[in-house]
């Protein structure tokens, strides 16, 4: 274990699996103490697991992000434990349909998780990083932030709306010692792209996950580790001169495949 983020504390949202599990993992590895925040605490309770096997230390909640309410309740009992260093919004979910085929329950289920569910958490610990002129927000974007993604109308607006918000937050609180970036992968192989992949094509499984894979320039997936370990050098000193940054992660997708 390293000590870059020694006695930090790193609050990670849906850090139950994929991309959220690997970076909390990751983070303590480093020294940081993790902070899960998680609607199934079951899944947080593996990643606890995990992280305390290797001698690391982490505590969970359960927590609906998109319920306002219940984030106060659940970062005020937190803060009075201790500060909040870093915050990762990395919990969200997908949604596949275009304008006509996404409903306004889709549209509002989508909002309410990816965008509010990100605002509530900044909202309720910004003023505690203000007060210590200090704290690290990364926020989980995607490329469907930047370019058009077929049929993703809900997520494409969601994550867009990720992106601005961070853009605005480090514009705003970089005089507090607050910096605020975000990273936009293309397609990471999670468990959430297996469980796709089985349900919507059963018959074909392994055609469509090379289809997947292709789908981007280099050729593969991004994998889980890939995507902590950037987040793991965004939350550390070695990234203290950036801030309002969105820092793409998709194997030349966005600027090779055209």
């Amino acid at each position: 274990m390293s000590n870059k983020l020694n006695d930090k504390f790193a609050l990670i949202t849906g850090a139950g699996s994929g991309i959220g599990q690997s970076t909390a993992l990751k983070l303590a590895e480093q020294g940081a103490h993790i902070v899960i925040v998680d609607l199934n605490v079951e899944a947080a309770n593996t990643t606890k697991t995990l992280i305390t096997e290797v001698g690391g230390k982490a505590s969970t909640y359960q927590c609906d992000i998109a319920n306002n309410a219940q984030v106060k309740d659940v970062i005020g009992a937190i803060l009075k434990k201790h500060a909040i260093d870093i915050l990762i919004n990395n919990a969200g979910i997908a949604h596949v349909g275009n304008l006509e085929n996404t409903t306004e329950e889709d549209l509002d289920r989508v909002y309410n998780v990816n965008v509010k569910g990100a605002y509530n958490m900044m909202s309720s610990i910004i003023s505690s990083m203000k007060e210590r002129k200090s704290g690290v927000i990364v926020n989980i974007a995607s490329i469907a932030a930047s370019v058009g993604i077929e049929d993703r109308f809900a997520y494409s607006m969601s994550k867009g709306a990720i992106l601005t918000m961070t853009y605005s937050v480090a514009r705003d609180y970089i005089d507090h010692g607050i910096r605020c970036n975000c990273i936009s992968p293309a397609r990471v192989h999670t468990p959430f792209v297996d469980n796709f992949i089985e349900k919507n094509y059963p018959d074909n499984q392994a055609e469509v996950f090379d289809k997947l894979s292709k789908s981007q320039p280099i050729g593969r997936m991004g994998t889980v580790n890939e995507m902590a370990s950037l987040i793991s050098f965004l939350c550390s000193d070695e990234a203290a001169f950036i801030t309002g940054s969105n820092i793409p992660i998709d194997g030349g997708f966005v600027t090779l495949n055209n």
